[in-house]
């Protein structure tokens, strides 16, 4: 089934709980590198939590619901929900909603495609075959990006506004806690990694504190280009 969560969507497994199955919590502080103000919304922090116990059974990592396909919606120049989390192979729709045309591209670490140029009231699906953080761009409005998480573990969670994550029917056992937040950088995030022991019950992993030392700079086109000016819808299409 989907899950929405602090503006973003996963897509979770329906698996019955167990008695040794524990709730994994944690409480999310973003810390900006410099003096300023500190952030009152939290959203859209990844946490997740790969088992380390080889000889220990792994819930499965989902069961798709075939008639709620998960998407990336295009509307008013944004990407909807911004942030995305999917279990590795998981087909991920990509509407345009717009009055006008849209070029959905990324090209960084997780998945490289090019949807190339759609008009209002058509969509596009790309399968996440490989695991790892996909930013998402419009190769026509510098102004909309969004973020698309593959992983390979069932275990994990978003964190809201608030900052809050919960991750429900972790069994216990040793895990590697992962994090990832968009403003900071890969070696924070690195240092962010560790090894942790759940037990039955409800589990606290405490503060997570991320250093926001890279927030997202300006982006080049599908090219390598600087975009064109800011505001310009071209070509246009008539809505749908």
């Amino acid at each position: 089934m989907l899950v929405e969560c602090a503006g973003a969507v996963v897509l979770c497994c329906s698996m019955p709980a167990r008695a040794q199955d524990s709730t994994v919590t944690a409480q999310v502080d973003l810390q900006p590198e410099r003096s300023a103000p500190s952030h009152r919304n939290r959203a859209n922090v990844v946490l997740w939590l790969h088992r380390l116990d080889e000889s220990a059974a792994v819930q499965p990592v989902s069961v798709p619901d075939p008639d709620r396909t998960p998407r990336l919606l295009q509307k008013d120049k944004r990407f909807s929900p911004h942030v995305l989390v999917v279990p590795v192979g998981t087909a991920v729709e990509f509407p345009n909603r717009d009055p006008f045309f849209h070029n959905v591209f990324s090209l960084f670490e997780g998945k490289r495609f090019d949807l190339g140029l759609y008009e209002a009231g058509s969509s596009r699906l790309v399968q996440f075959d490989r695991p790892g953080v996909s930013y998402i761009f419009c190769n026509i409005h510098p102004e909309m990006s969004g973020v698309v998480i593959a992983l390979k573990s069932p275990y994990f969670g978003i964190s809201n506004a608030a900052g809050k994550i919960s991750i429900p029917h972790v069994p216990a056992g040793r895990y590697l806690m992962q994090v990832w937040a968009e403003g900071a950088s890969p070696e924070t995030l690195k240092g962010l990694s560790r090894d942790i022991t759940i037990s039955s019950g409800e589990h606290s992993l405490g503060v997570v504190r991320v250093l926001e030392d890279a927030p997202p700079a300006p982006h080049k086109n599908l090219y390598g280009r600087d975009y064109d000016a800011p505001g310009t819808d071209y070509p246009r299409a008539d809505p749908r």
